[in-house]
């Protein structure tokens, strides 16, 4: 894991992972890289999860 990735149980909302996303496939240009790649994996599982919590909360 980078870094600057977050540690397991984030409080980052969907909507922030998800312009991180954004932001990460426009820099790489469409074609992500290996360490990219690796990257977007673990938004999007963080993604995932912010989806779910967001929904049990509105629940």
């Amino acid at each position: 894991m980078s870094p600057n990735s977050p540690s397991p149980g984030s409080v980052r909302s969907a909507a922030a992972l998800n312009e991180q996303i954004r932001a990460l496939w426009i820099r790489a240009g469409g074609h992500l890289s290996p360490q990219e790649r690796a990257e977007y994996e673990l938004l999007v599982v963080e993604w995932a999860a912010a989806v779910r919590d967001e929904i049990v909360e509105a629940a």
